[in-house]
C-alpha cells in the first residue's frame, strides 16, 4: 500500500536580543546564509528578528509569532541568556509545538545543563553553527510517512525516545533531564510541528545536543575548518538601518587566554582577502557610521593586516565614505614597524583601535596563560596615540589571579599615563566554558551564579576591595571616558599630585556616598566641583576655568552647567565686540557657546560646525580672545 507523505515548506525564525538598539547581530545571518547554501533544496524559509533586551517581551513575541513559526532559534550571550530564557518559556507557552533551538557561546560549553533546566529547549548546537543548524533544519524539513510520526509533537520516533544510535556520547539518566523534547498539546492537533517531517537520526550532525529518551545526548562544540558563508543579505542590509555594522574577516584567536571562549576552537582561519575588502565597501556604504571588526585580534597575521589597513586608508572619502570609522581589536605588542608607519599616515577618524593589555603584573599574565612583550607594547600605545589620528581605547581587567590593589593600581596608572583616548576597567567575567571556570582549584575566586558571572572575590582582592573599584571605574568613566573633562583632569592632577588611580579611587568614592545613580551631567559636574576646589593646591576660579573650556569644547548646546555659570557685564560686552568684528563673528546658521576664562582674563568660544569636530576626541577648537 501506498503511503501518504506530507509536504510543506519549513518556517523558521532566527531571533537575537541585542544589548542595545545601536548593536546589530551577526549570528542569525550567519545562520541564514548557513542554510542558504548547505540546503538550497530544502524548502526552508528563514526569517531573522532582532530586538533589544530592553524590549517588552510581549512585543518580540508578537513579532515572531506572526510568522507562525515551525522552528526557533535564538542566540545566546551572557548579556542576553537571561531575556532570552524568559522569552523562550513565553513563546513555548504560546506555540507549544514549535521546536526551539539555542546556540551561542553562553550555551554552548553547558548544553546538559540547558537540557535538564529548560525543557522547552528541544536542541542546543553547541560551537559554531552555520552548518549544524543547516543539517537540523534539512532532516526536519524531510518527508516521512504520517505512520512514523509522534502525533503529539509531528517529530519522528528516532528522535523521541526510540532506541536509536546517536552523535557523540550519551548521558546518564541521573540528571533527571526531561523525556519529551517539548509540552505535548493534543488540543492543537498536533501543533505546527504535526506537518513538519523528519527522515533521519541525528547522530551525524556535529555539535547538535539534545534529549533521547532518558538520556542526554552532547556533542563537543563544533570547530570547523571550513570558512563560513557570507551573512551580508539584502536583508541583512536592509535591517540594519543605520546601527553599527560587524564584520569578520577572520575566525578563531591565536591566543588561548584562561579567561576567553575564543582560543578554544581549530586554530584561526583566514577568509579570503577579496571578499574582506568586498565586504567592508558593502558595510562602509550602508549607511552606518561604525563598522565594527569582530575578528579576535586582527594584525596575528601582520601581513594581511596591513594590507587591509592599506586599503582602507587609500579608499578613504573615495569608495569608503568621509566619516565611517572601522573597529579593530589588536594586540599592540606585535605592531611591526611597517604597520606603525603605515598607521600613522591613516586619516583622522578612520580607525579606532581597542587593545586588551589585561594586566601588567608578569605573574598574572603567566598565569592567565596571555603571552605579552609589555615593553613593546607601552611603546607601540605611545606611538598610535602620538599622531592623534586614531583612537585608541585599552583595556584592564580587576579580579585577574595574583592581582592584588597595589599591584592593580600601578598597572592603572601606568595604562593612564600612555593617555588612550578610552580606559577601560573591567572585571573578571567566569565564562562557561573558560579554563578559569572549569579548573576552579586552580584558579580560586567567588563569583555571581547569575549572568554575567562576575568575579566578587579572589584571595587577592577582598569584596570590598573589588566593590571600590566599581565605584573607581564609575569615576573613570563619567570623568575620563566621557572625554568631558580632560582638561580639568591634568590640572587636577598636576595640582594634587596624586596618581590617577587615587584620584579616581577618592573621587569615586565621594560620589557613591552622595548617590551618583541617575544624577544628571549638570548635577554631577556640581559634584565635581564642589569635591576638588575643596581639595588642596587646587584653585577653584582655575578649575572653574578648566570645566568650562571642558564643556565648551564636547557639548554642542553651547550651554554652561549652573555651577559654572556667572552673570557678569564684561561677558555681555566682550560677546558683543566678538560678535561685531569682521575677522571674528559668527557665520550664519552656526551655534556658538561662549564663556569668560577669569583665570586668563579672555574670553572663550567654540563654533560648532560638524566640518570642525575631532572625529578622534569628539572635540570642537576652542577660541580664546584677551578681555581687558
Amino acid at each position: 500500500m501506498k503511503k501518504s507523505f506530507i509536504e510543506q515548506s519549513l518556517k523558521v525564525v532566527l531571533c537575537a536580543l541585542n544589548s542595545k538598539y545601536i548593536h546589530s547581530s551577526l549570528a542569525p545571518w550567519y545562520l541564514a546564509a548557513g542554510v542558504s547554501s548547505f540546503c538550497p533544496q530544502a524548502g526552508i524559509t528563514v526569517k531573522v528578528i532582532e530586538g533589544t533586551v530592553n524590549d517588552a517581551l510581549e512585543e518580540i513575541s508578537r513579532r515572531i509569532l506572526a510568522e507562525n513559526p515551525q522552528v526557533i532559534g535564538l542566540s545566546c550571550y551572557i548579556w542576553n541568556i537571561t531575556a532570552t530564557r524568559q522569552l523562550l518559556r513565553l513563546l513555548k507557552s504560546k506555540l507549544p509545538g514549535a521546536v526551539m533551538v539555542l546556540g551561542g557561546p553562553e550555551v554552548s560549553f553547558n548544553a546538559a545543563e540547558i537540557l535538564r533546566a529548560a525543557p522547552e529547549v528541544d536542541y542546543v548546537i553547541s560551537g559554531e553553527g552555520e552548518r549544524p543548524f543547516a543539517l537540523l533544519l534539512e532532516r526536519l524539513s524531510r518527508k516521512i510517512p504520517r505512520d512514523q510520526q509522534i502525533p503529539s509533537c509531528g517529530l519522528p520516533k528516532s528522535c523521541c525516545g526510540q532506541p536509536e544510535a546517536s552523535p557523540g556520547q550519551p548521558e546518564g539518566s541521573s540528571g533527571q533531564p526531561e523525556a519529551s523534547p517539548g509540552p505535548q498539546d493534543e488540543a492543537t492537533g498536533g501543533c505546527a510541528t504535526e506537518t513538519m517531517p523528519v527522515a533521519e537520526e541525528l547522530r551525524d550532525i556535529p555539535g547538535l545536543c539534545y534529549r533521547q529518551g532518558e538520556k542526554l545526548i552532547l556533542a563537543l562544540p563544533y570547530a570547523p575548518r571550513e570558512i563560513p558563508p557570507s551573512p551580508y543579505s539584502e536583508a541583512y542590509l536592509a535591517a540594519l538601518k543605520g546601527r553599527i555594522a560587524y564584520l569578520e574577516t577572520s575566525r578563531g584567536c591565536p591566543y588561548s587566554c584562561a579567561f576567553c571562549l575564543s582560543g578554544r576552537g581549530s586554530g584561526v582561519r583566514f577568509f579570503d582577502l577579496e571578499r574582506a575588502k568586498k565586504e567592508m565597501l558593502l558595510l562602509a556604504n550602508s549607511g552606518t557610521h561604525t563598522v565594527k571588526l569582530v575578528d579576535r585580534t586582527f594584525n596575528c597575521h601582520p601581513a594581511r593586516a596591513r594590507e587591509l589597513f592599506r586599503f582602507i586608508i587609500e579608499n578613504y572619502g573615495k569608495v569608503i565614505p568621509q566619516g565611517v570609522c572601522f573597529h579593530f581589536e589588536i594586540a599592540g605588542d606585535i605592531l611591526d614597524e611597517a604597520t606603525l608607519e603605515l598607521l600613522a599616515t591613516a586619516p583622522v577618524g578612520a580607525i579606532q583601535f581597542e587593545i586588551g593589555i589585561q594586566s601588567f603584573n608578569e605573574e598574572t599574565l603567566v598565569a592567565i596563560n596571555r603571552r605579552t612583550d609589555l615593553d613593546r607594547l607601552e611603546e607601540n600605545i605611545r606611538r598610535l596615540v602620538a599622531p592623534g589620528n586614531i583612537h585608541i581605547h585599552i583595556d584592564l581587567i580587576a579580579g585577574l589571579p595574583y592581582e592584588d590593589l597595589g599591584s592593580f593600581a600601578a598597572g592603572f596608572n601606568k595604562a593612564y599615563a600612555m593617555q588612550p583616548h578610552m580606559l577601560q576597567l573591567g572585571f573578571l567575567k567566569l565564562l562557561h566554558g573558560a579554563p578559569m571556570r572549569e579548573e576552579a582549584e586552580k584558579y580560586p575566586c567567588r563569583y555571581r551564579e547569575e549572568p554575567p558571572y562576575e568575579v566578587i572575590e579572589t584571595p587577592w582582592l577582598s569584596a570590598e576591595e573589588l566593590r571600590r573599584l566599581h565605584d573607581t571605574e564609575d569615576a573613570l568613566e563619567r570623568l575620563y571616558n566621557s572625554g568631558r573633562f580632560r582638561r580639568t583632569l591634568v590640572y587636577l592632577l598636576q595640582q594634587t599630585g596624586e596618581t590617577p588611580f587615587t584620584l579616581f579611587s577618592r573621587f569615586g568614592a565621594y560620589a557613591a556616598a552622595q548617590g551618583k545613580d541617575g544624577i544628571s551631567l549638570d548635577d554631577y559636574t556640581a559634584l565635581v566641583f564642589r569635591y576638588f576646589s575643596a581639595q588642596k593646591g587646587v584653585d577653584p576660579t582655575v578649575l572653574r576655568d578648566e570645566m568650562v573650556c571642558d564643556r565648551l569644547s564636547v557639548n554642542a548646546s553651547g550651554q554652561l552647567p549652573p555651577v559654572l555659570r556667572v552673570q557678569d557685564p564684561l561677558l555681555e560686552k566682550a560677546i558683543w565686540l566678538v560678535e561685531h568684528n569682521k575677522a571674528t563673528r559668527p557665520l550664519k546658521g552656526v551655534r556658538r557657546g561662549y564663556a569668560y576664562l577669569y583665570s586668563e582674563q579672555c574670553l572663550v568660544y567654540a563654533d560648532y560646525r560638524k566640518e570642525e569636530r575631532n572625529p578622534v576626541s569628539g572635540e570642537y577648537p576652542l577660541h580664546k580672545v584677551p578681555v581687558r
